[in-house]
């Protein structure tokens, strides 16, 4: 149906209109190192665009495949019913794969992984924390290929116990929800000694020359999220990206946590009004955990409601003040907006450039 749609919209509109169904191809240097990341994905590029909550969403998601890398929808902590019907509308406007990410600290979390076994989707992948064993079953059960994060080597191990089908590495440069040990790290201390499933790498990467030199390395492919802000398709508030294009990789900062009576995963951000509320957040439940006026998993549920309610105030009302600015420290490679297409083929240039370099070198 879909590619009669297509031939149906070139009649009508020329094969302009069709570049976007057009994907943007790798090159047969690259296919040579980076083929196990394309065949797991089942992607013309191994090229992951992350799950940013009131970010990825279906018309990024679909055009990020249909260019020929690979979406992940975003959940975040939204309706079940909504959540169903984002995968619905994301299969209405591609034919290739992408992946759905469950927040497992999120309250509508068991919710959403079941409807992405319900429906099927092809990659499912799990963040926010470590997954039961059961629920990663659910998820193989249902046909799907499991990508678990792996933020030190005790949960890669872990992951691998449970059935994770491949890995994402992702380091402390990242933006939004992070680990506390950066790339440079994790890529020792996972990715050089984790062979056996792929391993992709996340937190930091820009630029295609990097994500060749990872995969260089041994990484089956990359996840990108901040660089991916900057296309034209991606329908967050004009005003968050001008933010993106003005700041510095120092600004992007990550919180602390106060008191280990109070959890919370570390996010980075630019620094803004959301996060010095995020520290008077946390005193207030110390405090009310103190007093028993409410426990500490619903302590926990009311940081993930502030940080999604204040993303949605930056990506879509255009509140750079009160909302949450999440960024990778990446932020500050990037300093235009781009047509995503042009941005893909960007990175496909620079990666082959990079391989052709470290060619020549070996060559002397």
């Amino acid at each position: 149906m879909l590619q009669i749609l297509k031939e149906i919209i070139a009649g009508i509109c020329g094969e302009d209109i069709m570049n976007a169904y057009e994907p943007v191809r790798s090159t047969e240097r690259l296919d040579r190192i980076w083929k196990s990341g394309k065949e797991f994905l089942g992607s013309e590029l191994p090229v992951m665009c992350g799950a940013m909550t009131w970010v990825s969403d279906p018309q990024l998601v679909a055009r990020m495949s249909n260019l020929g890398a690979f979406g992940v929808l975003a959940a975040g902590n939204m309706p079940p019913e909504m959540w169903a019907d984002y995968v619905d509308e994301t299969r209405k406007l591609t034919d290739r794969p992408f992946a759905g990410n469950c927040i497992t600290i999120a309250p509508n979390y068991r919710a959403h992984l079941d409807i992405l076994c319900e429906k099927s989707v092809g990659h499912i992948v799990f963040a926010g924390s470590i997954p039961r064993a059961q629920e990663v079953k659910q998820a193989k059960d249902s046909g799907a290929k499991v990508l678990c994060f792996a933020s030190t080597q005790s949960i890669a191990k872990r992951m691998l116990d449970y059935g994770a089908d491949a890995l994402i590495l992702e380091g402390s440069e990242a933006g939004g929800h992070i680990g506390h040990v950066s790339t440079t790290v994790l890529l020792q201390e996972i990715l050089f000694n984790f062979d056996r499933i792929p391993v992709f790498v996340a937190g930091g990467i820009a630029t295609g020359k990097m994500i060749a030199h990872l995969v260089m390395m041994g990484a089956a492919g990359a996840q990108m999220g901040t660089r991916f802000v900057m296309a034209e398709e991606c329908n967050v508030h004009e005003k968050f990206k001008n933010v993106f294009k003005r700041s510095r990789a120092r600004e992007a900062i990550s919180t602390p946590q106060y008191s280990v009576k109070l959890p919370v995963v570390s996010v980075r951000a630019l620094n803004n009004h959301a996060m010095s509320h995020f520290g008077d957040l946390q005193l207030e439940l110390l405090e009310m955990l103190r007093k028993g006026e409410i426990n500490r998993q619903e302590a926990q549920f009311k940081v993930e409601e502030y940080w999604i309610g204040s993303l949605r105030k930056a990506t879509v009302d255009g509140d750079i003040e009160h909302g949450s600015l999440m960024a990778g420290q990446s932020v500050g490679l990037l300093r235009k907006v781009q047509p995503l297409r042009e941005i893909l083929e960007e990175l496909v240039a620079e990666a082959d450039a990079a391989v052709g370099d470290v060619v020549a070198r070996l060559k002397g």
